[in-house]
């Protein structure tokens, strides 16, 4: 049966908030583009309507919406108290009161799991109160280690609900990576898990655990959550099965603390190439607003219990170590059921199988599904049918983000559900960052769809391309920066006591004073710097958008530029190439040299014929002045732990740098793979030499 999920009686979110903009503040708007140039220019009009709009409450009144303007050091919604854990149990006895689950999780063994809004409510309060009891206070820090299972969220509300400051790391993660994170926050608290499958295979990271206590002198209290063994337990460690089994009075009368709007919630952390990780810290309520904005508006997933919205059943593939779990996450601030897998989305080495997540979408109702760019290339490249995969019918919408999504994946994944009969299937690409925990680009349901592009940028992000000097440029390539603030960019880095760290890793390319208006043009100087984030953005006439990737890692070749991503696009388009990386060493006037390293599928060879389809590939697609210099076939692209590829630090080793110099080995998804590259790089500089 043909699906009709964008006509009567759905209605998008971000058309009922026009309705409700036209309908109580007296405001229409003949396009998307005036409601963005609106929404990033009178800040404090658009973002009192997302306060109002989500009917976010306070005991106390706030004195302003934007009280200072200024990046870094914006002030928002001063006298204003809320609390993240309140705002998703809000919901409870209307979800449940609708039969609605709160999570619904399964891992690769097959364990499904449903948990109900009351006994999320029962669990959280169980264990704040076993958190306050061991003295934790406001502004202490809980750290976990945990998979994407439903107790890291109860652990996350559960903290955070009492004033604690939230801090995880994935225990796909190596110990060192982890205390590199951890010891910067002093936690009081660790949570930690007794193991993990995946792949097909159980890892027992209670060694982790005892290292992890040692080399964290600031931890008072741990609590063992027993993932492989229920019954575990260690010496020292309190259970979680008892520190979340109490239901008497007080935890039926708990209830969130309200916090200062800045209190901080989180700290998340950067995969910087060098140096220790960034500890970035992020507010209440700049995360609340943000992501409600951000999830409902441009992401168009409802509320699980109104009418309007199917029944919602959110899914965004991610482990606990990338930002899209918190993401993931803020489906409970609209009352919307989270649905989470723990495990390997490709099956196991031995058993590969990327019908894995469509499976689990198709037997637990999924309406949204979202993963990494990466992921979706994968199920293209495996030729995958995903009417194999069982009734996909309620998916409306496909998200994706991590990396920029190849015009032919998504001509693919519409094709394969047009095949199932849904013939509207919204594909939601975004591009955002842990940094400020939010997107900058992303989707509107009621847009125009272009493959390879993405469809506006968000509301209340100023967003610009802007070149070398602070000018606005429009159809031409140019730094992604954001003109004004927005809510929830990062109150400050931990332990960076004179913002200096900060202020270099965002603001220092377009210091105060380089600003423009939001809107284009040379308008009046911004009073503070401006945000700097690190892309390639193109802006199209009609407001599409394209990141280019990394705009450190941009192709150079004799003056014209060049993202990585549409090389990549080229490359990966030959069915014998499974994976590719290309670096640009010209720099300070050299000539450029322009290796590409590509990942061929088994049974093939890096022969001259296929060199010559490679080049062809490129030169057809491109340019024949991006046509590599040389062509090397390695097992293994370097990637982060979640997906991107590592270019900047590729390119900083072939430049003559160590190796240690360049990448964390320990944030790294395949850091064995790094001997060849040391291997290349020494036989290259010693050619170089001669």
């Amino acid at each position: 049966m043909e699906t009709t999920h964008n006509t009567p009686p759905y209605i998008p979110q971000i058309r009922l908030y026009q309705n409700w903009l036209r309908d109580q503040r007296g405001l229409q708007f003949d396009s998307y583009d005036a409601l963005w140039r609106w929404s990033t220019t009178e800040l404090d009009a658009f973002w009192q309507s997302v306060w109002d709009y989500f009917d976010l409450q306070s005991p106390t009144p706030h004195t302003a919406v934007l009280a200072k303007n200024t990046m870094p050091g914006a002030q928002w919604f001063p006298g204003a108290q809320v609390n993240y854990a309140r705002q998703a149990l809000r919901h409870v006895d209307a979800a449940h009161a609708a039969g609605l689950p709160a999570i619904i999780s399964r891992n690769e063994k097959g364990q499904h799991r449903e948990l109900s809004w009351p006994e999320l409510r029962r669990q959280v309060a169980s264990l704040a109160l076993h958190l306050k009891a061991q003295g934790v206070m406001p502004g202490d820090r809980v750290a976990a280690y945990l998979p994407n299972v439903p107790e890291a969220m109860i652990a996350f509300l559960a903290t955070v609900s009492i004033g604690g400051v939230w801090s995880i790391c994935a225990p796909d993660m190596g110990t060192h990576a982890v205390l590199d994170r951890f010891r910067q926050i002093e936690p009081k608290v660790l949570i930690g898990v007794d193991g993990v499958s995946y792949g097909g295979r159980d890892h027992d990271r209670r060694p982790v655990l005892a290292e992890l206590r040692e080399a964290l002198p600031s931890v008072q209290h741990a609590v063992l959550l027993g993932n492989l063994d229920a019954s575990v337990s260690i010496a020292g460690w309190a259970s979680w099965t008892g520190a979340t089994a109490r239901n008497d009075a007080e935890t039926v009368a708990f209830e969130p603390m309200w916090l200062p709007f800045d209190h901080p919630l989180w700290i998340v952390y950067s995969s910087g190439t060098t140096g220790l990780p960034k500890p970035i810290v992020h507010g209440h309520g700049g995360t609340v607003l943000v992501a409600l904005q951000l999830k409902v508006l441009h992401n168009d997933i409802g509320c699980s219990y109104e009418a309007n919205s199917f029944g919602e059943r959110y899914h965004w593939y991610s482990s606990t170590g990338w930002v899209m779990w918190n993401a993931q996450l803020s489906g409970l601030l609209s009352g919307t059921t989270c649905v989470i897998y723990d495990g390997n989305p490709g099956g196991s080495k031995d058993h590969p199988d990327w019908g894995v997540l469509w499976r689990f979408a198709a037997e637990t109702g999924v309406t949204f599904f979202g993963a990494g760019a990466a992921f979706f290339a994968n199920c293209m490249k495996a030729g995958i049918t995903l009417a194999d995969y069982g009734d996909l019918s309620r998916i409306r919408a496909l998200g994706t983000t991590g990396s920029p999504l190849s015009p032919e994946v998504q001509q693919w994944g519409t094709a394969q559900f047009e095949a199932l009969g849904t013939h509207d299937i919204w594909w939601n690409n975004i591009s955002g960052g842990t940094d400020f925990c939010g997107a900058f680009i992303g989707g509107n349901r009621e847009m125009p769809q272009v493959p390879g592009e993405m469809q506006c940028r968000m509301l209340g992000a100023a967003v610009q391309a802007w070149d070398a000097e602070g000018r606005p440029v429009e159809d031409a390539v140019g730094e992604l920066v954001c003109a004004q603030p927005i809510p929830s960019m990062p109150l400050y880095l931990w332990g960076d006591k004179d913002g200096s760290r900060y202020l270099s890793s965002y603001f220092d390319m377009y210091p105060a004073g380089h600003g423009r208006q939001p809107g284009g043009g040379d308008g009046p100087a911004s009073m503070g710097a401006v945000w700097r984030h690190g892309d390639w953005l193109k802006i199209g006439a009609n407001g599409g958008c394209v990141i280019y990737g990394r705009s450190d890692a941009t192709i150079n070749r004799h003056g014209l530029r060049m993202g990585t991503s549409e090389i990549y696009s080229a490359v990966e388009s030959l069915p014998e190439v499974l994976d590719s990386l290309v670096v640009d060493l010209e720099y300070l006037g050299r000539e450029s040299y322009m290796p590409l390293f590509v990942v061929l599928r088994p049974g093939y060879a890096l022969d001259d014929a296929l060199r010559a389809r490679i080049n062809g590939a490129v030169r057809t697609a491109l340019s024949p002045r991006f046509v590599p210099d040389d062509i090397f076939a390695v097992a293994e692209v370097p990637r982060t732990l979640s997906g991107k590829k590592q270019e900047l630090p590729i390119k900083k080793l072939l430049l003559g740098q160590p190796i240690e110099k360049v990448v964390n080995k320990d944030a790294m998804a395949n850091p064995g793979c790094l001997d060849w590259y040391v291997a290349f790089a020494a036989q290259r500089a010693s050619v170089l030499q001669k």
